[in-house]
């Protein structure tokens, strides 16, 4: 077999099985130039091309990871993955497009924090990558930078946290103007969804009970506070008319209110990550301090260990939509800033490489996903929901090419000391899993053969996407036709109209305190005997009724209060406890005032 790195412009890709997230077919694929020019049997190429054989394998399209955070400062540190670490990582394991966050401090210009996370990207990427910006304050300075974002950054996502208080938490006044604003965009909105002042008291307490482990995380938050947020962030999105899509799914519960909304009709996607897949919350009650604290990460792993089924589950069924990792990675000595106290040790996981392989494990080789779903779940679902379709996610003329050739028959065990991330610990680590990539192709350039890396830093480019995905946006659009509120047609109302001036029914003194004039709707007048609308008469009840807006009746005075000062009718009266009632529940009672 030719080495594929012969003629980097031309490689033909014969005998393998081409696999789309709708049809699998034997069949051969032709690049030229980093695009896919030919699929089919028989191909009449140019000469010169590199040939890659491809028998007994999948040919695929490369990886897409919806959710990253390669070298995010962050709780005092930096992830220790970086841009070309992180990346290097994801085309060992069948990734070929990451999308990142863009996360501003509170008060940073979106804008600001896009350049500078530009600048850390761009000299490192060996693999297309792109950006999702977060919201992390709301003013009419950070709209007009969303808006410059999407026409001129090619930037469509924006997310919002509702958990970590008082660092990215918005709350839901804010979420309100984001979701408009993401609407009037064409801009998809997403959610970390958790009850970020629910956690915070529960943070509180289980430190005043003397919890101060990993596992403190876990019981700190809850599948409920993760649920909640979901639903709520749903509701106000829905409210909005804007699309929603929750980050790292964690929880059945969470899951559960993804597809609940769903069959409502609203417009809402759910990302499951590698990790709530492929393993689960026991980790945080593990004995070695260590391995607990290096599965934190919010939403936490759930401690139920039918969680990662579940939510596979889900994801077979379309309730779910496409893996991401929120590949976030901290070494042991920097999770250690945490080692008396959970809430200092910094969030975060590995995942960008493995993420294929436990999909391919959990999903495919346990007989609940086909190769086909495989390459929705892993690719052409995320390229269809962040408008990057066909041109990724996609093995067909014109689409780029990125390219994996999938080989379902490897079985390897995952560990530290073989993955090619920098971070000293991985959370699959003694897992057997199968399915690895042979052969990898970004922009049609061999990335790695034959399982050995070739990536070289800033190969990879910034990919601008574009709003209004018809994907995301159709169904809204059709609603907003078909499903407008109409004004009910009807006669004019021709009666009386009560006075609007009525501010308070005390009256004069009172209305006078509050800095107002003071009428009575019942009776009418001014709060003056003889003020505007009077007629020169004394405002008041009609003759032979009491206004029952007058009394002498004080709560604050005591029963031995002087004679005349503020007395009732029945003072002198001796205090009598009520009569039992002895009815039936419903019938009458024989309680008098007497």
């Amino acid at each position: 077999m030719a080495p594929a790195r012969s003629n980097q412009s031309r490689v033909l890709i014969k005998g393998g099985k081409v696999v789309n997230h709708d049809f699998a077919e034997k069949a051969d694929v032709y690049i030229e130039d980093g695009v896919i020019q030919q699929v089919g049997k028989d191909l009449s190429v140019p000469g010169g091309a590199t040939i890659v054989d491809a028998t007994d394998k999948l040919v695929i399209p490369g990886g897409i990871d919806t959710h990253t955070h390669m070298q995010l400062p962050f709780m005092g540190q930096v992830a220790i993955d970086d841009f070309y670490s992180g990346t290097r990582a994801a085309v060992a394991g069948g990734t070929t497009m990451i999308i990142d966050f863009v996360i501003p401090q509170k008060g940073e210009g979106l804008l600001q924090a896009y350049d500078k996370w530009r600048q850390w990207a761009d000299p490192k990427v060996c693999i297309d990558y792109s950006f999702h910006v977060a919201v992390t304050w709301w003013s009419e300075a950070v709209k007009e930078e969303m808006e410059t974002l999407v026409r001129d950054k090619g930037v469509n996502s924006f997310k919002i946290f509702m958990a970590y208080k008082d660092v990215f938490q918005l709350n839901d006044t804010q979420m309100i103007e984001v979701f408009k604003t993401c609407k009037e965009l064409g801009a998809l909105a997403m959610v970390h969804a958790e009850n970020g002042d629910m956690v915070a008291e529960l943070q509180k307490q289980m430190k005043s009970m003397g919890i101060t482990g990993p596992e403190g995380h876990a019981y700190s938050r809850p599948e409920i506070v993760e649920a909640e947020a979901v639903n709520r962030a749903i509701m106000l999105s829905n409210q909005s008319h804007c699309p929603l899509y929750v980050v790292h799914v964690m929880s059945k519960s969470a899951a559960d209110s993804i597809t609940l909304n769903r069959e409502k009709g609203q417009v809402v996607f759910g990302e499951p990550i590698a990790a709530s897949l492929g393993t689960d919350g026991t980790n945080y009650f593990h004995k070695c301090w260590a391995h607990a604290a290096g599965h934190v990460l919010s939403p936490p792993l759930r401690p139920d260990p039918t969680t990662p089924k579940y939510l596979m589950q889900q994801l077979a069924n379309g309730n779910l939509d496409c893996v991401g990792t929120d590949n976030c990675t901290f070494s042991t000595e920097q999770k250690a800033l945490g080692k008396d106290d959970f809430t200092k040790i910094p969030n975060g996981v590995n995942g960008v490489e493995d993420r294929m392989s436990v999909v391919w494990t959990k999903g495919v080789r346990d007989g609940l996903i086909d190769e086909c779903k495989f390459v929705e779940v892993t690719s052409s679902k995320a390229a269809k929901i962040f408008n990057l379709y066909p041109k990724k996610g996609r093995i067909a003329p014109g689409s780029d090419a990125d390219i994996v050739v999938w080989d379902p028959s490897v079985k390897r065990v995952i560990s530290k000391e073989t993955h090619h991330q920098a971070v000293n610990f991985n959370i699959f680590e003694g897992q057997t899993v199968y399915g690895k990539p042979a052969y990898v192709f970004s922009q049609g350039v061999a990335v790695l053969e034959d399982g050995n890396l070739r990536v070289s830093q800033g190969h990879g480019k910034y990919v601008s996407r574009k709003p209004n995905c018809s994907h995301v946006y159709n169904i809204l659009r059709h609603r907003e036709q078909t499903q407008k509120p109409e004004a009910v047609q009807r006669d004019a109302y021709s009666g009386a109209v009560a006075d609007a001036s009525f501010s308070s029914p005390v009256g004069k003194g009172a209305n006078s305190a509050a800095g107002g004039g003071g009428t009575s709707p019942r009776y009418g007048g001014s709060g003056d005997e003889n003020g505007p609308g009077s007629a020169g008469r004394k405002t008041g009840p009609p003759p032979g009724q009491t206004d029952i807006h007058k009394s002498g009746f004080r709560l604050d005075v005591s029963l031995s209060r002087p004679p005349n000062q503020s007395r009732q009718s029945d003072d002198d009266r001796p205090i009598r406890p009520s009569s039992r009632v002895n009815r039936e529940p419903g019938g009458g009672s024989s309680f008098t005032f007497g």
